[in-house]
Order: C-alpha cells, then sequence, then structure tokens
C-alpha cells in the first residue's frame, strides 16, 4: 500500500480552504481574544509605575473597569470560537466519514475478501477524527499561540533589545528539539493506527464468532491473541508518549533556563536604574504569555502530527480505484434481456494462480444454468463473474451483446438478485430486510415476496409477525428461516439475473419441498446461475455445466449428462446412494 504522506499544504487545500469563510470569522475572533488578553500585562506596567506611585484613584478606576472589559471579550470570543471552529470541525469529521464509506462500497469485492470489516471500521471512524485538530482546537491553539508569542515578542523588544534576544536562545534550541521529534513521532502514529484497526478488527471477528469460540472451549487461545495485539498498540502508544515527554522535558528546561536568566539581567538592571520596576513585571508577564505557546507547542505538534497520520491512512483509502471506473463503464443499460455470454473467460485472484481457464458457454434469455463440480472448482467464481462482482483478467462476458466490463454498474445491478449459501441478513426486522432491495415497495409486493418464499409459514408463529427482530445476522433464526427471508428478499427485488448460490442448503427436507415450489416460481423469464451440491435440485435445468480445476468438464441437460455416464454420472449416483 502507498505510503505517500499528506502535506499541510494539502490539507488546507482539501480541508481548510473549502471552509474559508468560517475558518476567518475564527481567525479573526482569535486576533481580538488574544488582542485582550494584553491588556492586563500592558495596565500592570501603569499600575506600579503611574497608578500607584501617583495615588491616581480615578485612573485606577478606568484601569479595573478597561482588564475586566478584556476579560469578559476574551470569554465571549473563546465560546465563540467553540461554537464556530470546534462544531464545525465535527461536522467535518461526520463528512468525511460519510465520503470515505461511501468510497469504501465503491470499492471491489477483492478488497473486502482481503480486509477485515473491524479494521476498516476503524479506518472509517477513528482516523478522520484527526481533523478536528486541523480546523478546531488544534488550529485555535496554534494560531492563537503564533499570535500571542510574535505580539508578546514585539512589546518585549520595545522594552529591552538585548534582555529579549538573549532568552531567545534557549527558544531556537527547543524548536529544532520539536522538529526532529515530529518526524520522528508520525510514522508512530501512522503505525499506531494501523495496529489499532487491526485489533478491532479481530475484536469483531471474536464477538462474531462467540458460538464457534465457545464451542471449542477457544477462549484462552482467543484472549491470548487479543491480548498480543493490544500489547503491540501499548509498545507505540509507549514511544510516541515518551518522544512527546522528552519534548515537554525539553521545554520545562530549557524555558525555565530563559526564565532564571530574565531574573537575572532584570534584577541586575532595576539596581543600576536602567528599567522600572512596573517595565520588569510586564516583561516578566509578556514572556510568561510568549513562553506559553510555545510549552503547548509539543501538544498542538502531537495533535496535528497524530491528525496528519490519520489522514494519511485515509488518503490510501481515498486512492483506491473503485469497481466501477467511469472511464471504462460508459454503456448504460435501460432495460435488458437476460442473454449471457461467457467468452474464453480467464480469471486470477492472485497472480499467476489462474482459478478459471478459458471458460466459455452461452446462456439464453429465460434460462436456468447450473453449475456443479468439486469444492473449489471454480463455480462461486464463474456466479461472481455473472453478478459483475469480479472482473475476467482475459476474455469477455456479454449481456444481451454488450461487454459487461464496460457496463456502468449501477444500471446492471438494478437488474440482480442474489441468494447466497451464507445469506447476510441485517439488525432489525423480518419486515425490513425483505424490503431491503426496494424499500418503498407496496404492501401488496411484500406479501407476494412473502408468501412466495413461505416465510409466512413460520412468521405466522410469531407474536410480531413480520415485525419481529432478528437479531445481529439473523441470530434468532433457524438456518432455514433466514434462507426463506434472503428467498423473499430476491423475490421483491424482481431482478433479470438470478444468482442461487445453495439456496436451499440450510433447508430441511420439508422447507426444502417449500422452497424449491417458490425457486420454480422465482427462476420463471428470469436468466438464473444455480450452484448446487444437491443435484437431485437442478434436474431441470437448461443447462448443466460440469466445473473441474476451472475448467467445464461437461455440459449438457440432466439427461444428456446421466446418458453419457461421465462426471456428472458419477456425481449423481454417488449422491443417490448416499
Amino acid at each position: 500500500m502507498s505510503e505517500k504522506k499528506v502535506s499541510i499544504l494539502t490539507a488546507f487545500k482539501t480541508i481548510i480552504w473549502p471552509k474559508r469563510k468560517l475558518v476567518f470569522i475564527g481567525l479573526l475572533l482569535i486576533a481580538v481574544s488574544k488582542a485582550a488578553g494584553f491588556v492586563a500585562p500592558i495596565a500592570s506596567k501603569y499600575l506600579i509605575d503611574d497608578i500607584i506611585v501617583k495615588k491616581d484613584v480615578t485612573m485606577l478606576k478606568y484601569l479595573v473597569a478597561g482588564v475586566m472589559l478584556a476579560i469578559l471579550v476574551q470569554s465571549v470570543t473563546s465560546f465563540l470560537l467553540t461554537r464556530i471552529l470546534s462544531v464545525q470541525a465535527q461536522f467535518l469529521i461526520s463528512e468525511l466519514r460519510a465520503k470515505v464509506q461511501k468510497h469504501v462500497l465503491s470499492l471491489p469485492i477483492r478488497f473486502f475478501d482481503n480486509s477485515k470489516s473491524g479494521a476498516l471500521v476503524s479506518r472509517i471512524m477513528t482516523d478522520v477524527e484527526g481533523v478536528r485538530n486541523l480546523v478546531g482546537t488544534g488550529l485555535v491553539q496554534l494560531v492563537g499561540g503564533v499570535i500571542t508569542a510574535v505580539v508578546s515578542l514585539i512589546l518585549l523588544l520595545d522594552i529591552d533589545v538585548f534582555m529579549t534576544l538573549f532568552t531567545f536562545i534557549p527558544l531556537i534550541i527547543f524548536g529544532l528539539i520539536a522538529l526532529k521529534a515530529f518526524k520522528i513521532i508520525r510514522p508512530i502514529f501512522r503505525e499506531r493506527g494501523k495496529i489499532n484497526a487491526e485489533v478491532k478488527g479481530r475484536l469483531t471477528e471474536t464477538l462474531g464468532g462467540v458460538r464457534v469460540i465457545k464451542g471449542f472451549n477457544a477462549e484462552k487461545q482467543e484472549h491470548e491473541v487479543f491480548e498480543a495485539g493490544v500489547d503491540r498498540l501499548y509498545q507505540k502508544v509507549k514511544k510516541s508518549l515518551t518522544t512527546t515527554a522528552f519534548m515537554t522535558s525539553s521545554s520545562t528546561f530549557l524555558l525555565g533556563v530563559a526564565t532564571t536568566s530574565v531574573m537575572g539581567f532584570g534584577g541586575y538592571m532595576i539596581i543600576q536604574g536602567d528599567l522600572s520596576v512596573g517595565e520588569f513585571v510586564e516583561f516578566t508577564v509578556l514572556l510568561g504569555m510568549m513562553i506559553a505557546p510555545i510549552v503547548q507547542m509539543s501538544n498542538i505538534g502531537s495533535q496535528l502530527t497524530e491528525a496528519m497520520a490519520g489522514l494519511d491512512r485515509t488518503e490510501e483509502l481515498m486512492n483506491m480505484v473503485p469497481e466501477a471506473d467511469e472511464a471504462e463503464r460508459t454503456i448504460t443499460l435501460d432495460s435488458i434481456h437476460g442473454n449471457m455470454n461467457f467468452n474464453n473467460v480467464s480469471f486470477a485472484y492472485e497472480e499467476d494462480k489462474e482459478v478459471l481457464h478459458n471458460i466459455s458457454f452461452k446462456v439464453k434469455s429465460g434460462q436456468v444454468i447450473a453449475l456443479v463440480g468439486s469444492s473449489g472448482s471454480g463455480k462461486s467464481t464463474i456466479a461472481g463473474l455473472a453478478a459483475s462482482f469480479l472482473t475476467p483478467d482475459s476474455g469477455t462476458i456479454t449481456i444481451d451483446g454488450k461487454d459487461l466490463s464496460k457496463v456502468e454498474l449501477n444500471s446492471f445491478r438494478q437488474y440482480l438478485g442474489v441468494v447466497l449459501q451464507d445469506d447476510f441478513l441485517f439488525e432489525g426486522t423480518i419486515k425490513e430486510n425483505i424490503l431491503f432491495p426496494r424499500p418503498n415497495a407496496s404492501e401488496e409486493r411484500l406479501q407476494k415476496a412473502v408468501k412466495a418464499a413461505y416465510v409466512d409459514e413460520f412468521t405466522n408463529r410469531f407474536d410480531e409477525g413480520l415485525d419481529t427482530l432478528i437479531g445481529e445476522r439473523g441470530v434468532k433464526l433457524s438456518g432455514g428461516q433466514r434462507q426463506r427471508i434472503a428467498i423473499a428478499r430476491a423475490v421483491l427485488a424482481d431482478p433479470r439475473i438470478l444468482i442461487l448460490d445453495e439456496a436451499t442448503s440450510n433447508l430441511d427436507t420439508e422447507s426444502e419441498a417449500l422452497i424449491q415450489k417458490s425457486l420454480a416460481e422465482l427462476t420463471k423469464g428470469r436468466t438464473t446461475f444455480v450452484i448446487a451440491h444437491r443435484l437431485s435440485t437442478i434436474r431441470k435445468a437448461d443447462q448443466i455445466l460440469v466445473i473441474e480445476n476451472g475448467r467445464i468438464a461437461e455440459h449438457g441437460t440432466h439427461d444428456e449428462l446421466i446418458a453419457s455416464e461421465g462426471r456428472y454420472y458419477n456425481l449423481f449416483t454417488y449422491q443417490a446412494r448416499i
């Protein structure tokens, strides 16, 4: 994966500049707030050197009123800054999360096959959070700190140039240390984010497979795996904290040296009569105001470095090419008949490890084509290619004579329906899962789908009927019930191309008989690909392809293949004996 880093300039162009009006208002408020912050230290000089010496009570009242007004201005601007920039930062985070999630969903199936869902969740939800430090608190502290430091420096130089420049030596040393430290920290934060995503991914898998874990009494080993991941994360956090702590300690020491120097020089100059007590107090307060943001810089720098590291990882995701390459996919399907041809199609999940070798066959509109063969022979890969989940490495697949690799995916998939062996149900109600492909379908269409898949055969026994909550991935239902809901979902979608991958695998004998009836209705007039291990379920298929080692070993109808007494005959007679 690319190690290209997001530059500050890129982040500015893509994140800060589009929100420049709000950021400008925020910067204006920062300037006003910091200007108000200088009233108190400047007033302290006049209080000591003029008002107290002259015992001027009237001027004292004005000075106190002015300082109080400055404090009020600081309080109001602080609130407005939080309201404008911090809230805007949270809006940007939600906007960026939505953008990343949309892009991730556009990536090819192959990407998801090689990624953990928990890790992707972490990258979508956590990596973008650093944006708040670019627009929110980090920006406020950084810009506000710079304004405070620069104005303080100007005022300090006005009081005494030599004393100011002398205090700058330890500050320059600290700046060099900080720059070096930030270069070290950024890769650590990147790696920390990567490990964090991996640990979350494993945790998600653990919680999803808790029945398997308990079934094999594997709680201990699973805990050890998670503990090892957490320890790796801790090691990276420790390293980043150590580096940050070194910066903070360096700043404390070096800035302490600067403060001590001021005490010595200032005391000497007061004794010599070159500096008034009021000027010394003002210098000391202003020096503190200049030093404070520099001390904070280690914290601000860490926040911004972490933000940039998160954006690095986000940028990696956003730079991945979607499956629907708009430049290539220029054909839009307004309607389809369902004629599909495979012409010398080859495919490999990994380079130089072909799964399919020069597969060729034709399917006419409305035909049922069955794919049979041993596990790993390539049946599911053919179905995945037909569903446009995968793209051939060589050869072409056409739909009604049009190259499927050139067809805009949304225009094809609106005519597609799938029922998978391990069909995924979403947490919610039975009704919501059936309506998933057509959320606005009428009650009549819903009931038709429910009856066609015999879902009502078991929902009538539930108190809540179709509004019954099924739990995560439908855990509260039996395998057969989940399968029937998946088939009802496909019926409601009313597809032209239908993929059935072991659609009756999770059914008992009685349920299978019911489903076979509904599948017979579902496949009428639709081009259907059926993957089946139970060969008794595909006797009526228009074509049967026997796939072995990524090639078509035999093809024909059930009767033709039985008569030829080849591979299909052997499989069928073996199952019949069982």
